[in-house]
């Protein structure tokens, strides 16, 4: 496997993607204008993983299937405790297993975690 791709529905692709590229440093790799006028915006988590963002509204229309799945996702971090504090809605840390965690949520109330890396 060359490259990971994970689709995220949101409600406003630009809000989202500002919230990922402001807290996460993601790069943007894309920007697709689809039928419907709203766009895909893909953004580079790491050299193999994208984020790739479509509007709700878009995927209700042409791919309803799949618009309530939503993946719990965890992003490793050197910037651990920074992102603790930034993150608006950042959770306490928890020690799980030896592993330090937090959740946050994104501008859609969706909760993801982070963990902090290790060497």
């Amino acid at each position: 496997m060359q490259k990971t791709r994970v689709m995220l529905y949101v409600t406003d692709v630009e809000r989202s993607a500002q919230f990922w590229q402001d807290y996460f440093e993601l790069s943007l790799v894309s920007k697709t204008p689809l039928a419907d006028g709203s766009q895909n915006v893909v953004l580079a988590v790491s050299a193999g993983t994208e984020l790739s963002l479509f509007s709700r509204q878009f995927i209700e229309k042409y791919s309803p299937e799949v618009l309530d799945n939503v993946p719990s996702l965890m992003f490793f971090s050197d910037r651990f405790e920074e992102l603790h504090d930034e993150l608006p809605g950042a959770t306490e840390i928890v020690d799980d297993n030896g592993q330090l965690a937090f959740g946050f949520p994104d501008p859609d109330g969706i909760y993801f975690a982070v963990g902090q890396a290790t060497a």
